[in-house]
């Protein structure tokens, strides 16, 4: 009866403990799912109509009980997190698809604390979308807030090339708010990460436009930026229109039509270097592409006054 007592009293404080972390999980992880990550098993958790048993703590070493149990749980709860985060990004990629910018931004901002690069970088995306939505002030605050979570996102996992592309992009645009002279002496931080984003994913096209818009920018830069440039490098940053081009076209090649603002850009290269009957071509395109984002609504303003500029009427 005591052994019968001491079996009953231990498998009572094992349900508890598998309990406990199951708690820890979200809702919406699937309860089949959870049973499995917490019993270290592939099969369902129903098989012929029949629910699988709990292991029987008979099988648990009198003597190995507490290390094992510490070890299980730790395990136990780094695989559920890894499949609570999977949930998580899954659901923020449709919110993102869907073009629901503010819904995505109050979803992710709740993980803000987290450790999954991730998840933040797509939060430090998601945080840049709402800025330019918003405009004015929030804009730039949603931009410093966003720059803050690629940062970490970099430190986390600096082979992920999401981490540069975006630590790039919002190195670039907050520079914006700390004039010319500061964000050309952030110049070729910003290009090595763009080129690192490359390095890591050739087939990411907005990384590889990011560099074309990099070298029209400096191809395109006033003289007396270009002054400042040559008092904070021995070597100023410098690019061509036809560099520029380069990219832009290799972006397009990798994913055709896949950004508004890379059809406008390659459209107004095209009229700096006189080819206007190409300019003509892309610019249309920028014009008439589909308008689901901020980004599309400024593609399509400047590609109606480049076009007006050439003598098209447009509306």
């Amino acid at each position: 009866m005591a052994a019968r007592g001491n079996l009953n009293f231990w498998r009572s404080a094992f349900s508890r403990l598998l309990a406990r972390n199951a708690r820890d999980m979200e809702d919406s992880i699937p309860r089949c799912v959870r049973w499995r990550i917490r019993n270290n098993v592939t099969v369902p958790s129903f098989v012929k109509g029949k629910r699988i048993l709990m292991p029987s703590i008979a099988a648990i070493s009198a003597l190995g009980y507490s290390s094992s149990k510490t070890d299980q749980q730790n395990k136990t709860l780094a695989a559920a997190k890894s499949s609570e985060e999977k949930i998580i990004i899954q659901k923020a990629d449709e919110i993102y698809n869907r073009g629901e910018v503010l819904a995505l931004y109050d979803f992710l901002v709740e993980y803000k604390d987290c450790r999954n690069d991730e998840l933040l970088w797509r939060l430090a995306r998601a945080a840049t979308d709402k800025g330019k939505l918003l405009g004015g002030s929030e804009k730039k605050a949603l931009y410093y807030e966003a720059f803050g979570y690629t940062k970490q996102a970099l430190e986390l996992n600096p082979d992920n090339y999401a981490c540069h592309k975006w630590y790039a992009i919002l190195l670039d645009y907050t520079g914006e708010y700390e004039g010319y002279k500061k964000r050309i002496a952030n110049a070729y931080i910003v290009k090595e990460h763009f080129q690192k984003s490359v390095e890591l994913n050739p087939n990411d096209a907005t990384s590889i436009y990011s560099l074309g818009y990099w070298c029209f920018l400096f191809a395109d830069l006033p003289w007396y930026q270009q002054k400042v440039a040559s008092m904070l490098f021995a070597t100023p940053p410098k690019s061509t229109y036809q560099e520029a081009m380069d990219y832009f076209l290799k972006a397009e090649q990798v994913d055709a039509n896949f950004y508004s603002m890379n059809l406008l850009m390659i459209g107004k290269t095209y009229v700096r270097m006189g080819n206007t009957k190409m300019a003509l071509l892309y610019l249309t395109r920028a014009r008439d592409y589909n308008q689901k984002s901020e980004d599309d609504k400024m593609a399509h303003k400047e590609a109606v006054e480049l076009l007006r500029s050439l003598g098209v009427k447009t509306s």
